[in-house]
């Protein structure tokens, strides 16, 4: 199967790179200069002629913090630029996977949210990644499916534990925000769940196949515990490691107001496409192994702050 996949460096689509090459499939990245989500006919054009099988949109505007003032440009490329891959999908005739985001809900239930939930981003980011999923919808909802993931780290790119790690390297404490929780979820698993959703859509017209799923990995943290977590199983491996001083949001402002609550209830993704992430732990696990010992260097995290 030839899968077009928008993007070209992003942790997302890296591992979809790796893993769908692996089981055997024709992947193909398309990104900049040749496809510019903030331009639309650039997309066309590049989608149009990319001969693919299907299309996983996992390409975006992704600096959280940015987008605070840099509005205009996160709306044209998450969700203007979303639609126009999601019109060259239905051009093609072929079915689209969209990667979307947890920031599309304010993060104060009690609980994991579901994906009826009502959505009321809080941020910049968060409004443009709910803009690119009303027009996915729009333009091809018949033969789409939104997946809504969250504290997506991997081996690759910049992320959360590889901050953490490099971090470590050089400090004995580490302060990380313990007031926010959510579901940290591997990028590989993502990649494997999205290849076997795929296969879903190629063959199996039925509706409800479509539509809005959360997927993330089993089990829960806040930053800090996932630090925690981070560090444990990089010592054990003789890497990097630190204590974790437990703060709060408050102590760590940024541009950008974070869900306090991330959680996603992926059981309507278990139900109608039999996925499963693994829980968090094992999944850290595979990645850590990946870093440890040789660990590049990450990105500022808005969830952690340094040691004075």
């Amino acid at each position: 199967m030839r899968i077009v996949v928008t993007g070209k460096v992003g942790q997302v689509v890296t591992a979809l790179i790796e893993r769908g090459t692996a089981a055997g499939h024709e992947m193909v990245a398309l990104g900049r200069p040749e496809l510019d989500l903030a331009d639309p006919a650039s997309v066309a054009a590049a989608l149009g002629t990319s001969a693919a099988d299907a299309v996983v949109s996992a390409a975006g505007y992704t600096a959280v913090d940015k987008a605070e003032s840099e509005p205009d440009l996160a709306h044209a490329i998450n969700g203007a630029g979303a639609g126009a891959v999601a019109a060259a999908a239905k051009m093609l005739g072929v079915p689209l996977v969209h990667i979307s985001t947890d920031y599309v809900f304010d993060g104060l239930l009690d609980r994991p949210y579901v994906e009826g939930d009502p959505v009321g981003p809080t941020g910049v980011y968060g409004a443009s990644k709910l803009a690119g999923e009303a027009a996915v919808l729009e333009m091809f909802g018949a033969n789409s499916i939104i997946l809504r993931v969250a504290w997506v780290y991997s081996p690759f790119g910049a992320n959360f534990v590889k901050t953490m790690l490099r971090l470590a390297a050089d400090r004995d404490e580490i302060g990380v925000v313990a007031d926010q929780v959510g579901n940290p979820t591997s990028a590989l698993d993502i990649a494997d769940a999205v290849l076997t959703i795929v296969s879903n859509l190629t063959t199996n017209p039925d509706p409800a196949l479509r539509g809005v799923f959360h997927m993330t990995a089993r089990g829960e943290a806040s930053w800090a515990e996932f630090a925690e977590h981070v560090f444990d199983v990089s010592a054990r491996r003789g890497g990097a490691s630190a204590r974790v001083r437990h703060i709060g949001t408050t102590d760590y402002p940024t541009p950008a107001t974070r869900p306090p609550n991330s959680r996603l209830d992926c059981g309507k993704i278990a139900r109608v496409h039999d996925i499963v992430l693994p829980h968090w732990h094992d999944a850290l696990a595979t990645v850590i192994a990946r870093l440890v010992p040789s660990v590049s260097a990450g990105t500022d995290s808005p969830v952690f702050q340094k040691r004075k």
